[in-house]
């Protein structure tokens, strides 16, 4: 039986753990565990694709989202211990940036290239986008309350800001909002309307993989993630200074690419397929469970874990970023069809966005 390529990457897994036992250059260390992340996004995208074609796009997008987010909560956990909270605040933002602007527009690039345009369900994109922008008011309205109150926003170098306790609790308060409607969000998705999020096709697929082997394979590769994240934490701060990039822009741009690799390949792949239901579902709505689930859960956690809480207030490249990504979000999928010139305009603006966070 032939080997996939992808898969052969595994074998960067093991490297990783031992190099990180025998204090290998961080730099290698880094680099060793990001490439250890690609086979199970890989996997990762495997299964994805057997569940959505027997429960429909909206089911096997929240799974895919759901367990490829788990490493992007498992990184910003270890850097919160760390105290590194400027850093997990950058991958917060990096990832709703990153999943809107990257993982959407490489959909559209790709998946348009050979058709005139692609078509998906518009009402649950737009429930989807709503979310989104309804969860952004919330995160951006902590920065809001510090500038009236004559504070400032964090800089791009520092680590860690102490906003005081009257953020602290705002913060809490805004997280615990956040993960209600979240939960109100999925009874809504998942149970009350159904049937938007999960249409019936009547497409014939093979199936080669159960459910329940599906979701092991994406259990396993979410495990799999997981070591590689811890690694890869332990390693920013030397691997950035020595590569000559901030921890910001690690924090904003490398770290959320990794920590989602696995939404990129699967969604990239759909597309190409025209799937272009589950391309969106896991673009839009990754993001949108970063904002209402995984920044939340990170705020709670922060008041156990670390030298202090984490107060919701984005620094103002961070705050720019993802509020240009929403609007643009809510945007083109108010049409429901997309086609590749879409695809490289929202490239394009995150490429301006990384240039931008790199002087920054």
């Amino acid at each position: 039986m032939r080997v996939k390529p992808t898969y052969v990457l595994a074998l960067f897994i093991p490297a990783a753990v031992v190099l990180e036992i025998v204090h290998a250059s961080p730099t290698v260390i880094f680099i060793t565990a990001a490439l250890g992340v690609i086979p199970t996004a890989a996997l990762m995208g495997k299964a994805t694709e057997e569940i959505a074609a027997q429960t429909g796009p909206g089911i096997g997008g929240f799974l895919n989202v759901t367990f490829g987010n788990a490493p992007e909560l498992i990184i910003a956990f270890f850097a919160l211990r760390e105290g590194l909270q400027e850093v997990v605040k950058a991958s917060i933002a990096g990832s709703i940036i990153g999943n809107i602007l990257l993982v959407l527009g490489a959909s559209m690039l790709v998946g348009g290239l050979k058709r005139e345009k692609q078509t998906f369900n518009v009402t649950a994109a737009q429930a989807q986008s709503a979310m989104l922008l309804l969860a952004m008011v919330a995160l951006v309205l902590p920065a809001v309350f510090q500038l009236v109150n004559g504070g400032g926003l964090p800089s791009v170098s520092e680590e860690r800001v102490d906003f005081g306790t009257d953020l602290e609790h705002l913060s809490f308060a805004v997280a615990i909002i956040l993960l209600v409607t979240y939960a109100a969000g999925l009874l809504f998705s998942l149970r009350t309307h159904k049937s938007m999020f999960n249409p019936h096709s009547d497409e014939v697929h093979e199936h080669k993989w159960s459910i329940r082997r599906s979701v092991g394979m994406l259990a396993l590769a979410g495990a799999g993630v997981g070591l590689m994240s811890e690694i890869l934490v332990g390693s920013i701060s030397e691997a950035s200074e020595s590569i000559g990039l901030s921890e910001f822009f690690v924090g904003v741009f490398i770290v959320a690419i990794v920590g989602n690799a696995a939404e990129h390949w699967v969604a990239v792949l759909v597309a190409a397929k025209n799937k272009m239901d589950l391309a969106v579902n896991i673009a839009v709505g990754s993001s949108a469970q970063i904002a209402l689930f995984v920044a939340p859960v990170l705020v709670l956690l922060s008041f156990f874990v670390g030298p202090a809480p984490l107060a919701l207030v984005f620094n103002g490249y961070e705050l720019a970023g993802m509020l240009f990504a929403v609007l643009i979000a809510n945007y083109l999928t108010a049409e429901g069809e997309s086609n590749w010139f879409e695809g490289v305009q929202l490239l394009a603006v995150y490429a301006v966005l990384g240039v931008v966070f790199f002087y920054a």
